[in-house]
């Protein structure tokens, strides 16, 4: 009687595990549908000729036209070259992100394992700046920027990037967390050099972190519009966000006309670097493990 009773409850266990699944399943798919249904919906619209009223879920068939309206003569006298736009956007974006991400990793190195008398006060001072949004000094940084003739440059888009507080914020808490002293003190001891030691064993133990940063740090610096939008002036210096932004303001003051196609198709070739560096980095995100670390 007991093993039947053992039986008949190992099988309502099974059956509840089951439905757990099955209600986990339908809320994966939903959330999967949520978040793929604006990449669709922006597929679907770059096939379409104009604003119309009404959600389609059938693409048009403009979509090549679109593409070709992207390297026309006629949207380079309005809008300049996209393959310009687009290679400005690549170099800001890939500088300031190798540039952020190295440079912060190498100064969260050099608070979590150095001792010195101030080391409190210049955690405390990168946190504070953290806290101080870029409009707050856009004027007067202009205004230097102006003096010193660097309006119509990449340097003051990509130079600034090595001193990223947030970035730095969130290397020295991983630290904290996978990069034990040890590791440190053992590489010393073989004569390691500190810069080698932080090139060959620390970069490697945060690849983690560095990819994830490396994303953020990457999609903030590509949709970047205040920046660029203020010290950018030469149409071929433009990047992508200031290219969209004059599309999108064509569309608003001629909605009637306006070929909204266009600006989709814009916007369709303008993510696709993004997607390229999450699936490059997607791997490192997830394998959070730390390399080479010290097991007791």
């Amino acid at each position: 009687m007991a093993r039947l009773e053992g039986i008949a409850g190992e099988q309502d266990s099974q059956k509840a595990t089951k439905i757990r699944r099955i209600i986990a399943y339908v809320v994966l798919i939903i959330l999967v549908v949520m978040s793929l249904l604006p990449f669709y919906m922006l597929l679907i619209n770059a096939t379409r000729p104009k604003v119309q009223p009404g959600v389609r879920f059938i693409p048009d068939k403009l979509l090549v036209t679109n593409f070709k309206k992207i390297f026309s003569e006629s949207y380079k006298a309005n809008y300049g070259s996209f393959l310009k736009a687009f290679r400005n956007s690549v170099i800001v974006a890939g500088l300031s992100t190798v540039l952020s991400i190295y440079f912060s990793a190498l100064t969260a190195y050099a608070i979590h394992v150095y001792d010195f008398r101030l080391k409190k006060a210049a955690h405390t001072f990168i946190l504070i700046i953290m806290m101080v949004p870029t409009q707050a000094s856009a004027i007067g940084l202009y205004r230097q920027l102006l003096h010193w003739k660097l309006t119509n440059s990449f340097i003051p888009l990509t130079i600034p990037a090595i001193a990223a507080p947030a970035v730095y914020f969130f290397m020295i808490q991983y630290m904290a967390a996978s990069l034990p002293l040890e590791i440190v003190e053992a590489a010393r001891m073989d004569g390691c050099g500190e810069f080698r030691t932080f090139n060959t064993i620390v970069l490697p133990i945060l690849k983690p972190a560095l990819a994830v940063q490396a994303i953020f740090t990457f999609v903030g610096s590509w949709n970047n519009l205040f920046m660029p939008q203020m010290l950018l002036d030469k149409q071929e210096m433009k990047t992508i966000p200031v290219i969209l932004q004059l599309i999108r303001a064509n569309i608003q003051s001629n909605p009637q006309t306006a070929d909204a196609g266009l600006m989709n198709m814009f916007m369709v070739l303008a993510i696709l670097p993004v997607v390229v560096i999450y699936l490059i980095l997607s791997k490192n995100i997830v394998g959070g493990v730390s390399l080479g670390a010290v097991k007791g």
